[in-house]
C-alpha cells in the first residue's frame, strides 16, 4: 500500500510541476504554455483529486490569461489604428499604453499563479482554490 501512495504522490507532483514550469517558460517563448495546457487537459480527469485541483487551476489560468491578452491586444490595435490621426491620436496613444499595461499585468499575474501553484505542489498539497481569479 505504501508503494501505491508513493507512486500517487510522485505522480501528483511531477506532471503539475512540469505544467507550471512550461507555463513559466512560456512567458518567454509562448509555445510551451500550449504544451502545458495540453498536458493539463490530458491528465485532469484520470488523476487524483490533489493533482486534479492543480490541473483545473492551470487550465483556468491559461484561459483567463488569454482573455486578458486579447483585451490588451485589442486596446493596442485600436490605439495604433487611430493613433496616427491628430485629433483621435490623443485617444489612440493612451489605448496603446493601456494595452501594454494590460499585457504586463497579465504576464505578472500569470507568473505569480504559476509560482504559487508550484509552492502548493512542492508541499504536496492540492490547490485550495483552483477556480479563483486570484492565486
Amino acid at each position: 500500500m505504501s508503494a501505491t501512495s508513493d507512486y500517487e504522490t510522485s505522480d501528483d507532483r511531477t506532471l503539475p510541476t512540469v505544467v507550471y514550469a512550461l507555463y513559466l517558460l512560456g512567458l518567454v517563448n509562448g509555445l510551451t504554455v500550449l504544451i502545458g495546457l495540453i498536458i493539463a487537459y490530458a491528465n485532469r480527469n484520470g488523476s487524483s483529486s490533489r493533482a486534479q485541483s492543480h490541473y483545473i487551476f492551470q487550465i483556468r489560468t491559461f484561459w483567463l490569461a488569454v482573455v486578458w491578452w486579447i483585451v490588451g491586444g485589442l486596446c493596442m490595435m485600436w490605439g495604433m489604428m487611430w493613433g496616427w490621426i491628430p485629433i483621435i491620436g490623443l485617444v489612440g496613444i493612451p489605448f496603446v499604453i493601456l494595452g501594454g499595461l494590460v499585457f504586463a499585468v497579465t504576464h505578472v499575474w500569470f507568473a505569480l499563479r504559476a509560482i504559487i501553484g508550484l509552492v502548493y505542489v512542492s508541499r504536496g498539497e492540492a490547490h485550495p482554490r483552483p477556480r479563483t481569479w486570484l492565486a
